[in-house]
């Protein structure tokens, strides 16, 4: 009889023995000033969280959950939300924290927030009162640890958070177009929590508290530290051995990261090749040696000049990722060295609910008086039913940040947290804007299997197809939608969060309540792309999973007499994307009569995977090679490029069209300019007159542009439901195909065009400029 396979676990975030501080009570607000503190009855704060954001205590704002959680702890947390960063004195003003100071950026990565994905300045930010922006530092997590050690040196900093998280190896920087150092040097903190850390900051601070020195603390599972030597009983493994960059594996080596579809573990593959060859041999576990191994990828000083062994880097640490089987990992950074533990056990359904069931006011801090903060009104009736996710997309760092295996709420907890909206919440009127998460539709889904679990190293459960041992059952989805429209005082719930529609296929019966109930006219997906190759690199399905949920959705909309709308959301200028491509996406979205109105190009966030590619010109989704000139990624970089990219997007809009023109008749498809039917934009001599047609249109129905994308000949589908049963791209004269050469073909009914010369995927001299600063 076979052995029942058990995960590792992790001690329970709400079984620590309570601070002594436990006896003051929880705070209607945790103190932002001294006055507050007093009243409190407080002499000192044990912990006080530095933010760059402003102080919501809601539970979808990071510093509120820490501080709540800490707080659950028995610790006096303090919060110094946005403070001038020009001096030391801000900083001061709740006096030194008798443990440590906690540092974050806030809900954003600064430099995201400060700036656009073509590098220009932002003049708002919805973390800030009356959405003024300006009020949080570039790479605010440096500097504001550098202010705290100012304010108080001897007081011990840790630094987490989403912009600590994705920075806390050596990474590129989009900003600066280099390769930085570990934040943790740059911060000069003392220790680095990645991940939503729950589980690592409750550990060390009991441990801290308890006396323990602060540079003994180097073994918490979702933490980096700064080390002098390995400790003892790791053996250390260089990842280019494992791995080795443009070289094959050394003969009989197993490689742990050649990964398949199938997500059988090693012990199936043992015995099916031992079963056919009937011989005996040896296999290294993936996972034997995860407790006592630690895995080295190349230093920052090499991953400063050598773009393929950052991209073979960037590989490694996604594939350590698995909190059950992954290793530690080690990075020199000149004469110190940077040790990254193995990422923390996923919170259970019991911690969720104890983390999301605190006491949160669920407002902003009186301080901030009637001022709007925009990013509080946009979730302040949303609900965060689950975290992580297992699409793996590659331009995404969700997986990086939060992990790929679900963890979700009970049932009971979300319901609790729909009343607590309807008591608390000013203004209430009895919509729910949310029953989300960073996936719509993942709620309680994940490995069918174990054993595959704790061993699978593969980067999405979803992608090239969906794993055979994922659960894609979304009953217990259906379930809650159900129940949650029986609470009292709630007259509509909306799901605004992204659904992951290659797995709602999967489940017809999900589809039909989603559409049926909670859809507020318009719901959002993203196919982010139509052409393969692209898709294949983002991670992303065929375009043939968004026909058939499309189909499904208009199907039910029909059925339910509702008029709703699907609006797709595309990626510009993503690695890999060339020219074509973008070409063959804009004239599929003419075709389907689609017009993006808000689009953006690629954003290199730190330490995605499409990062990497765009940083390294490869692929590090598989085993990276030294390219030939000529044989590497093609990537859409410099001004013009770019914002060649974005204009296919917006084809419709005449300030793009002369850029597109120019393009087009670079690439040989100067029968694409003009105004029939099968041409994408006028002609210098039809702009004037199409223009102004344009204009009285906008004027009148879709004047307002309420939409990221809009479709100006959407029917009525009470009236013409067979409308939505097929693809309007198939009554469109102009279809795009592909040949052989990747050529773009643009067939009518009349006629068959072909380019007169081979297109250019790196682009040519018109478009070829390089303009890698803005």
């Amino acid at each position: 009889m076979s052995r029942a396979v058990i995960k590792p676990t992790a001690k329970p975030i709400n079984k620590y023995p309570m601070y002594w501080a436990e006896c003051f009570g929880t705070a209607p607000f945790l103190p932002t000033t001294r006055q507050e503190m007093d009243a409190l009855g407080w002499d000192s704060c044990d912990i006080i969280i530095v933010s760059g954001d402003a102080y919501v205590d809601h539970p979808s704002f990071g510093m509120a959950v820490i501080g709540r959680v800490l707080e659950a702890q028995g610790y006096r947390v303090g919060i110094i939300a946005q403070p001038a960063w020009d001096n030391k004195d801000a900083f001061m003003t709740l006096g030194q924290p008798n443990l440590f100071f906690g540092v974050t950026s806030g809900n954003m990565d600064s430099m995201i927030n400060r700036y656009t994905a073509d590098r220009k300045l932002r003049h708002d930010d919805a973390y800030t009162p009356n959405n003024e922006g300006g009020k949080r530092p570039d790479r605010a997590v440096l500097i504001y640890s550098q202010r705290c050690k100012e304010a108080y040196k001897d007081t011990p900093i840790i630094i987490g958070g989403i912009e600590a998280s994705l920075r806390r190896l050596a990474h590129y920087d989009y900003w600066s177009d280099k390769i930085r150092r570990s934040v943790l040097f740059d911060a000069k903190a003392d220790i680095l929590l990645f991940g939503n850390a729950e589980r690592a900051l409750i550990e060390f601070a009991y441990r801290v508290a308890n006396g323990e020195p602060i540079e003994q603390i180097t073994d918490i599972a979702g933490t980096a530290v700064i080390i002098k030597e390995i400790p003892e009983g790791y053996t250390e493994v260089d990842s280019s051995r494992i791995e080795k960059p443009n070289k094959a594996m050394v003969p009989k080596m197993l490689n742990p990261y050649q990964t398949d579809t199938s997500c059988k573990n090693d012990t199936d593959k043992v015995k099916e090749k031992t079963a056919a060859t009937a011989q005996v041999i040896t296999v290294r576990p993936s996972r034997h040696d995860a407790k006592t191994t630690v895995v080295r990828i190349p230093s920052y000083e090499k991953l400063k000049t050598d773009k393929v062994l950052y991209a073979h880097a960037a590989r490694v640490m996604h594939l350590e990722t698995n909190p059950y089987s992954g290793r530690a990992l080690i990075q020199q950074h000149g004469d110190r060295e940077l040790w990254v533990n193995k990422p923390p056990i996923p919170l259970t359904t019991e911690e969720m609910d104890f983390v999301f069931d605190l006491t949160y006011a669920r407002v902003p801090h009186p301080a901030y008086g009637n001022a709007k903060i925009p990013a509080y009104d946009m979730i302040k009736t949303s609900v965060n039913i689950m975290r992580g996710c297992f699409g793996g997309c590659s331009f995404c760092s969700i997986t990086e940040h939060e992990g790929r295996i679900i963890q979700s709420r009970s049932k009971e907890s979300i319901l609790r947290e729909l009343g607590e909206i309807r008591d608390k919440v000013p203004g209430f009127t009895g919509t729910i804007s949310d029953l989300g998460g960073p996936t719509a539709n993942m709620y309680r889904l994940g490995c069918s299997d174990p054993k595959a679990e704790i061993n699978c190293r593969h980067p999405s459960c979803v992608f090239p197809k969906i794993c055979s041992k994922l659960n894609t059952d979304h009953k217990h989805t259906i379930d809650l939608y159900k129940e949650a429209r029986k609470v009292p005082g709630i007259d509509k719930i909306l799901i605004a969060s992204g659904v992951r529609y290659d797995l709602a296929v999967t489940s017809p019966e999900y589809v039909k309540e989603l559409v049926t109930h909670h859809v507020g006219g318009y719901l959002k997906i993203a196919p982010e792309h139509i052409a393969k190759d692209t898709l294949d690199l983002m991670m992303k399905p065929e375009m043939t999973s968004y026909d058939e949920f499309k189909d499904m959705f208009y199907k039910f909309s029909a059925e339910a007499g509702k008029k709703q709308y699907l609006i797709p959301y595309f990626i510009a200028a993503h690695p890999g994307s060339t020219d074509e491509d973008m070409l063959k996406l804009a004239l599929w979205l003419k075709g389907n009569d689609f017009e993006c109105d808000q689009v953006q190009n690629f954003y290199p966030s730190p330490m995605s995977n499409a990062t990497a590619m765009y940083h390294s010109e490869t692929n590090p989704l598989k085993r990276v090679k030294y390219k030939k000139k000529g044989e590497e990624l093609f990537v859409a970089k410099g001004e013009r490029q770019r914002r060649l990219h974005k204009a296919f997007l917006r084809y419709h809009d005449p300030a793009n069209w002369p850029l597109i023109r120019s393009a087009l008749t670079r690439m040989g498809m100067k029968y694409l300019i003009g105004t029939k039917s099968h041409c994408l934009v006028p002609s210098e001599f039809e702009e004037d007159r199409v223009a102004a047609s344009l204009r009285t249109r906008e004027s009148s129905r879709h004047g307002s542009k309420r939409f990221a994308t809009k479709n100006p000949k959407q029917p009525d589908i009470r009236n013409d439901k067979a409308t939505f049963t097929k693809s309007k791209a198939i009554n469109y004269k102009a279809k795009v195909t592909s040949d052989v050469d990747n050529k773009v073909v643009v067939k009518t009914k009349a006629t068959s065009a072909k380019p007169k010369r081979k297109p250019n995927r790196s682009s040519g001299p018109a478009l070829g400029a390089r303009v890698d600063r803005v």
